[in-house]
């Protein structure tokens, strides 16, 4: 069911002065409603927002790397700094926001007024075709992960767990060590479930022309992501029935995610083709689960592994 949302006027109370807006003209009220996807500018879409609404944002917007006219920025980083900015007003306490980009996405920006960086994911991907010759290839994209406020309201490490990589004899005998014991990892212990999957993250391939997921090869590298990257976000940090934020919503991998994990979202897109096949993805996600009696949220990775109590497991 679709609920209509309280929107706010088109005037941030963030003022970034003398930077100027994602959007340049002020726009009448939209009467936003959940669950859909609305075509225009994201600028505009996220000044509709009502505070402190949001429980997670997923942001894939420009790279400003490409030659495609909506990634040409003066500089990414300020363009950042505002998203960054809107997304703090609309986030609840302790609300996620995973913001993709390059290595220097947030390089010299002060975000810290507006959201806390817990980590920076790198999603490493050394199966890339492009070559330098005269630089280091870029193989990885980062995923900075933000808070709104020091702890998230969720994170939910059942849901996300994946294979240990370390034998478990091995494990058992490192545990046996003095220094181990003694040490602050002596509550180590053994979880049939899996591990945490770390902040770099090398077990999700970017999409190829082979892939069944593909829509177009004009998307592959710049617009559409898989979706069990975006899963494992969604996952982490959200819970069914909460609120799913996408401001750049491309093909709809975001949306159809949350439809399938039994979230809500609001989300945009400025090009009405993307927004057409985005629909098209949601109509046949909700075919799919309406052939299905219930489908049950996944919590756990049935996989061999060990745990510690330390936050950072």
């Amino acid at each position: 069911m679709r609920r209509p949302l309280q929107t706010t006027s088109a005037q941030s109370p963030l003022h970034l002065e003398p930077q100027p807006p994602l959007h340049l003209e002020p726009q009448p009220p939209l009467h936003l409603e959940e669950n859909t996807i609305y075509c225009g500018d994201a600028g505009i879409f996220l000044s509709q927002i009502p505070d402190a609404s949001v429980d997670l944002v997923i942001c894939d917007g420009p790279y400003g790397v490409t030659t495609h006219a909506w990634d040409q920025h003066t500089s990414i980083q300020e363009f950042n700094l505002r998203l960054i900015a809107w997304c703090s007003r609309i986030l609840k306490e302790g609300g996620a926001m995973y913001l993709f980009g390059k290595h220097d996405c947030i390089d010299f920006i002060d975000y810290r007024p507006y959201l806390h960086l817990r980590t920076r994911i790198v999603w490493y991907q050394p199966s890339r075709l492009a070559q330098g010759r005269r630089n280091y290839t870029n193989n990885y994209d980062v995923i900075c992960y933000f808070l709104k406020g020091p702890q998230p309201r969720c994170f939910n490490l059942e849901a996300i767990r994946v294979p240990q990589l370390v034998e478990l004899e091995h494990r058992k005998r490192c545990e046996r060590v003095p220094s181990v014991q003694q040490g602050p990892y002596a509550k180590t212990k053994y979880n049939e479930q899996g591990k945490n999957p770390g902040d770099v993250w090398g077990d999700i391939k970017q999409l190829t022309y082979r892939s069944k997921e593909l829509l177009s090869r004009d998307l592959l590298h710049t617009i559409q992501k898989p979706e069990r990257l975006i899963e494992r976000l969604v996952l982490a940090s959200s819970n069914a029935g909460d609120l799913v934020l996408d401001p750049f919503a491309g093909v709809g991998t975001c949306p159809v995610v949350c439809k399938r994990l039994q979230r809500r979202f609001l989300a945009s897109e400025a090009n009405p083709t993307f927004v057409a096949l985005a629909n098209q993805r949601l109509q046949e996600a909700r075919e799919s689960l309406d052939s299905i009696p219930s489908v049950p949220t996944p919590t756990q990775n049935p996989h061999n592994t060990l745990e510690t109590d330390d936050d950072d497991v």
